[in-house]
């Protein structure tokens, strides 16, 4: 079934135009999945817009928060100073007996002047005090009982804590400011007063007008004691802001309105040292000005997007049209050829495959061309051939005849001058004989290694005819040697290299050692010589020549041969060379047990 359906969507697909494929294929796989990233972009857009709103907010919060509580902690100092004072407890718990008495009591306590004038976030300090024989003077206000307002009894009632509320102060002209209450125990005398410190209206509004958002700082009642913006202070913030979507918590990051705008909140808490009440700053933010410039760029991503598919419809279309005019040109010319007609060529710009179809198509022509001539000519070729193979046969009859001739003189040499007495010219030119022969009978398959020992004898001994005394030479071949085998012509080329390049240029004392070693891994040859020898850099000149795959003019040929056929051969290392500047080189090579120890 699987199969079927797969046939079945091929099929249909090959009935439909390349134009139309490269057009759906177009549609299918660059429009929808834009569609698809530009709306996934959109949202994550919007949603990291409001991210970085939040960290903003959460940012500008903390820092009201900090500043502000740190407007807080001179008050709350003031009020532990006079906590303990005894000069205020014995102050507002004696009974005066005229007024002239409050006065000089009064006159004769300055800290609440003193602490306004060292902190400048105090407006005002007030202590109310049950004693009716004190005046009011702003500052220490007597009691008068049930004419008080309720934060008065809910203060009286707390005896450890501060409290926070935003309170109308009857000293200021009926204004509401921030306040801390703190009930002082006048433990000595069994009575107590209620102090009243007031926060500096200003100050805080300094704090508050800093901040780019709408930010308020608000109180348990959800009264607004300082804001940004200063028409909103008195105000009630749930007559302002409507939540729409607290969230899992009271406090943090959630949704709403405002003028039924959307907008997003950042909430904190503040607990002054000390505090049993809290004070809550609130961050406004619209919405529109988180997301509108993603919004923005949306917008502008959309418009370049829909640009972006227009122009590549186009070139789609385009494209398309050239690529079947070009392959309909090609199915053409190929028709036309496979009529016959070997003349024709298609003639198509371009390297892409189209491009390369053409030329190997031009290429193919060509070389069908080439073959029907070749075919012409080969009855022609037959004839010269075979004349040409009847003159080689004749020349290698000639050839088989000259060495023959060569060694017949050689030996009528050799008989001249030994019955002339000349002895070493006849052991020399017999010496020659027997190489030369040797080099003639050499071919690929292996030979006794006492033979190619022979060779290099007869090479030595030559040599020893040139050179005379400045040429000596050794060849230890006691151990048995007898079931060893070598590659022909292997030894030969090491001992006439060691002649020629190292003991060409010594006057005297030319010395040739040739030694024959058995050890575990097989036979190990070594050449030596006493001659001008090599440096480091030469040495490493000379590995690279030997290791050259490739043959050329300035190597030494015979050196690099036997290095090549000992390592193709055996699977050695071959050739191993150390030398010395000025005291000789030696080259030894390994014929292994395994592939050279029978004939």
């Amino acid at each position: 079934m699987r199969k079927a359906f797969h046939q079945y969507v091929s099929t249909k697909l090959n009935q439909i135009k390349i134009r139309d494929k490269l057009i759906l294929m177009f549609l299918s796989g660059v429009v929808i999945p834009i569609a698809v990233v530009g709306l996934f972009l959109t949202n994550e857009l919007k949603a990291n817009a409001i991210k970085d709103a939040q960290e903003q907010a959460d940012m500008n919060v903390e820092r009201v928060k900090q500043r502000i509580n740190e407007v807080l902690k001179g008050p709350i100092m003031v009020a532990n100073h006079l906590q303990f004072d005894e000069r205020l407890s014995e102050l507002v718990n004696t009974d005066y007996d005229h007024s002239f008495s409050v006065f000089q009591a009064y006159r004769s306590y300055p800290d609440f002047a003193y602490h306004k004038g060292n902190h400048p976030e105090i407006e005002t300090i007030r202590l109310y005090v049950d004693n009716p024989t004190l005046l009011n003077n702003w500052t220490f206000i007597p009691v008068e009982g049930s004419q008080m307002a309720s934060w008065y009894n809910i203060a009286k009632a707390d005896v450890g804590f501060y409290q926070w509320f935003y309170l109308q102060d009857e000293t200021q002209g009926g204004g509401y400011y921030l306040s801390l209450m703190k009930r002082i125990n006048f433990i000595e005398y069994g009575t107590f007063g209620l102090l009243v410190i007031t926060i500096a209206p200003d100050l805080l509004e300094t704090i508050m007008q800093q901040e780019t958002h709408q930010t308020v700082v608000v109180d348990e009642q959800n009264s607004i004691i300082s804001s940004s913006e200063p028409s909103f202070i008195g105000e009630n913030l749930d007559e302002l802001v409507v939540v729409t979507d607290r969230g899992k918590g009271k406090h943090g990051f959630y949704e709403g309105q405002a003028n039924g705008e959307p907008i997003h909140i950042m909430e904190t808490s503040l607990f002054p040292e000390l505090s049993q009440n809290q004070l809550r700053i609130v961050s406004i933010i619209h919405t529109e000005d988180i997301v509108g410039a993603a919004k923005k760029l949306s917008y502008f991503g959309i418009l370049v997007t829909g640009l972006g598919i227009a122009f590549s419809l186009f070139l789609i279309v385009w494209f398309s049209w050239g690529y079947v005019n070009r392959l309909s040109r090609l199915s053409a010319t190929m028709k036309e050829v496979a009529q016959g007609n070997l003349t024709t060529k298609v003639a198509l710009d371009g390297t892409d495959e189209i491009g390369q179809i053409s030329l190997q198509l031009n290429k193919m022509i060509d070389d069908l061309n080439k073959s029907i001539a070749q075919v012409l000519e080969a009855n022609e070729q037959k004839t010269a051939l075979e004349r040409k193979q009847n003159e080689m046969k004749f020349k290698m009859m000639a050839s088989q005849m000259n060495p023959h001739f060569l060694f017949n003189t050689l030996e009528a040499i050799r008989m001249r001058a030994h019955m002339s007495n000349e002895t070493d010219i006849a052991k020399a030119v017999k010496r020659l004989g027997q190489l030369l022969r040797k080099s003639l009978e050499v071919g690929s398959s292996m030979i006794p290694l006492k033979e190619e020992l022979e060779m290099v004898r007869s090479y030595l001994e030559i040599q020893s005819f040139r050179y005379g005394e400045r040429l000596t030479y050794d060849m230890d071949d006691a151990v048995t040697i007898d079931n060893v085998a070598v590659i022909p012509l292997t030894i030969q080329p090491l001992v006439e290299n060691a002649v020629s390049h190292g003991l060409e240029a010594k006057e005297a004392d030319g010395y040739v050692n040739i030694c024959i070693k058995q050890a575990e891994d097989g036979t190990w040859i070594e050449v030596s010589d006493n001659g001008i020898g090599m440096g480091p850099q030469r040495q490493q000149e000379v590995r690279m020549m030997i290791e050259d795959p490739f043959e050329k003019p300035e190597n030494r040929i015979g050196l690099r041969n036997v290095h090549q056929r000992l390592k193709q051969t055996y699977g050695t290392d071959g050739l191993l060379i150390s030398s010395s500047q000025g005291e000789g080189t030696t080259v030894r090579f390994l014929i292994p047990k395994e592939e050279g120890s029978h004939v």
